[in-house]
């Protein structure tokens, strides 16, 4: 193989070490971290914190006050509303009279975010970003392990091949969930936003209570997720190791 593709010794010693450092850092995952991450979550679960039955304690107080009604005067009918209606036609505005109440300031000075939800968020937020980057570094031990393509005696290398699948279907599953979080911040911030304008409106305030509420449950099924995902990788990995490490059985081995 040297003779067809040279390489520099000093950069395949240096490749080499690499490897080395991946497997050792890998098989120590899949042997200690994983389950001692899996009963870490576990106990987690059982956090008063993630296991609020009533939901109305996660609330947060919405502090923007509903201000005095203004009356408007009603266009009268006759040429005034004709000339009113031209007018507003060639301002280009829209057919909606109700505009929403202009903001300047807020009351407080800033809105709050629900610091319930913040704080149990900021704490499942490094649970996910660790499964991703653990779930990388198997991911590419296992790719190390695969052998050269050959005919036959290829089932260990479809073992292999499905479990770099699974590795990859959890990193995209868990990059999901930061997704998630980032939508809820968006989708509140929208709805306190039509508070703000529209602060006579009682179904925007309502919206934002079940949103909350919403995102709490998503983040106990994304913690109960993330345990689950532990256990899964390591029983499948635990339970076909041999092929993963070895992957075509030798000529010497199949005689017996």
């Amino acid at each position: 193989m040297s003779s067809l593709l040279k390489v520099d010794n000093e950069i395949k010693t240096k490749v080499d070490a690499f490897r080395e450092r991946i497997t050792a850092e890998a098989e120590d995952l899949v042997a200690n971290f994983f389950p001692k991450k899996l009963l870490e979550l576990d106990h987690f679960l059982k956090d008063p914190i993630i296991n609020i039955s009533e939901l109305k304690e996660i609330h947060s107080e919405i502090n923007l006050t509903v201000p005095d009604p203004i009356l408007l005067s009603n266009l009268h009918d006759g040429l005034e509303a004709q000339n009113a209606k031209k007018r507003k036609l060639e301002d280009g505005a829209g057919d909606d009279k109700v505009t929403g109440t202009k903001i300047f300031v807020m009351p407080g000075g800033m809105m709050k975010s629900n610091e319930n939800l913040v704080d149990l968020i900021e704490k499942v937020k490094p649970e996910i970003r660790t499964l991703i980057e653990k779930c990388n570094t198997v991911k590419m031990w296992v790719q190390l392990l695969i052998p050269r393509i050959e005919d036959g005696n290829n089932f260990g290398v479809s073992i292999q091949e499905e479990t770099v699948a699974e590795l990859r279907t959890v990193e995209g599953e868990a990059a999901s969930y930061l997704d998630q979080i980032s939508r809820y911040y968006i989708t509140r911030a929208k709805l306190v936003s039509k508070i703000a304008k529209y602060p006579h409106v009682e179904d925007y305030r309502r919206t934002v209570t079940e949103i909350d509420e919403k995102e709490y449950i998503s983040l106990k099924i994304i913690v109960s997720e993330l345990r689950n995902q532990y256990v899964t990788l390591h029983d499948m990995i635990l339970k076909n190791i041999e092929k993963i490490k070895r992957p075509r059985s030798s000529n010497a081995d199949a005689l017996y």
